[in-house]
């Protein structure tokens, strides 16, 4: 079946830098809050459980953010999706810092991780549509977005916060992200031609047929499959820092091992990528869901500060490639027109996944006074991932591929 000029092509690519930045931009909101909650915590003089209520409210609004955003780009197009989006990320962010509460501010988060989420699941949907022999890279390309946000806004925002406070931050960040994003998003008005979406729907449909499965049950499968691998994701996600401290290294060090995991993160979302694009999704995350096994099973024997180093730099390696893997397989699965909300339904059950995960794993420390059940409980979890998708792989194992 042959290619259309307009994918894979040079104006792609271009396509593919704006949405990297204007992901790195946009999810900026998931971790300023990260960074002033300290400083939220000392001015309201609350203690730490309240304080976490504004990012608790921030993965809230990212979840549901994903789900109706999606919506709205399949049926408007992602332009005016990403506008809107900004309008109101701009405006959490400016409500927010004239908050006179931590209820009130965490009702901005809410507000804002809604349209923090656009620069996700949204974005993964829309840039998929313009790649054919390279969608597994292009779309492993564009959720690097959210990582690279992790890593460069918590160093801007720093010298703000020490000179100037948080809502002097957030203010900044409202003005940056309608100075920034709104431009780059009128770059992407550019819709999709008919001949490209009929080729992917083409593909689509021989490979559901292959895979024996209704698109609702494929879908079905994967939020299992994406809570099962984010529940064990979040086991040293969120818990490193407290693992560290118990063990006596520091919270210091624990951040440090956090920092390796993004970067792992990055790199293995780039190889798994390309991965994907010569063994198709599926494959691809039935890889990282086992390799992520592997590195969860390493946490139990080695307990040690350089060998936390060096499992946590394993555990990002083989974790990155994942959640992007998601929204490949439904692209090579689901019709074309409905990518937008069938990945934003995926993304979204990985997020639940995380947050479910990120609770079980501390509730299990409360009642055993160990991590080590903890753990065990992320690879149980991550075991039921492997054997859904292994299913899928083995029905979809005489599917034609692209390149072929």
């Amino acid at each position: 079946m042959k290619n259309p000029q307009t994918l894979d092509s040079a104006y792609s690519w271009s396509r593919l830098a704006i949405t990297l930045l204007i992901a790195t931009i946009g999810n900026a909101g998931m971790w300023s809050i990260v960074v002033i909650m300290p400083a939220v915590q000392a001015e309201f003089g609350i203690d730490r459980a309240d304080a976490s209520l504004p990012y608790t409210f921030t993965m809230i609004g990212f979840a549901v953010g994903n789900l109706v955003i999606g919506r709205a780009v399949d049926r408007y197009g992602v332009c005016l999706a990403l506008i809107c989006a900004t309008v109101l990320i701009a405006a959490g962010f400016a409500l927010a810092a004239w908050s006179s509460s931590i209820y009130a501010m965490s009702i901005c988060q809410l507000v804002i991780g809604f349209g923090t989420a656009a620069g996700f699941g949204p974005l993964l949907a829309d840039i998929s549509h313009w790649f054919l022999r390279r969608r597994g890279i292009a779309v492993a390309i564009a959720a690097c977005g959210n990582y690279l946000s992790g890593a460069i806004w918590p160093i801007l925002l720093s010298g703000v916060l020490s000179e100037s406070g948080w809502r002097s931050a957030y203010l900044i960040l409202a003005a940056i992200s309608l100075l920034t994003m709104v431009p780059l998003s009128l770059l992407l008005r550019r819709r999709v031609p008919a001949a490209a979406t009929q080729i992917a729907r083409d593909l689509a449909t021989a490979n559901a047929r292959a895979v024996h499965y209704s698109p609702r049950m494929l879908q079905l499968l994967l939020v299992v499959a994406g809570i099962g691998c984010c529940v064990a994701m979040a086991m040293p996600q969120v818990h490193i820092v407290s693992l560290c401290v118990d063990l006596g290294y520091g919270p210091a060090a624990g951040a440090e091992m956090l920092s390796v995991m993004l970067l792992g993160g990055v790199a293995s979302r780039l190889v798994f990528g390309l991965i994907a694009d010569r063994l198709g999704g599926v494959l691809a995350l039935l890889i990282g869901s086992s390799l992520q096994c592997i590195a969860l099973f390493l946490y139990l024997p080695y307990d040690g500060l350089a060998s936390l180093y060096i499992v946590s730099l394993i555990f990002g390696l083989s974790q990155g490639g994942v959640i992007p893997s998601y929204a490949l397989i439904v692209r090579e699965y689901m019709p074309p027109q409905e990518a937008g909300a069938r990945v934003g339904v995926v993304i979204t059950a990985t997020i639940v996944g995380m947050a479910v995960g990120g609770w079980m794993s501390g509730w299990i420390y409360d009642v055993t006074g160990s991590y080590q059940m903890a753990f065990i409980n992320g690879i149980l979890w991550n075991i039921l991932n492997i054997a859904i998708i292994a299913t899928i792989f083995v029905k979809s194992r005489h599917t034609t591929r692209v390149a072929a």
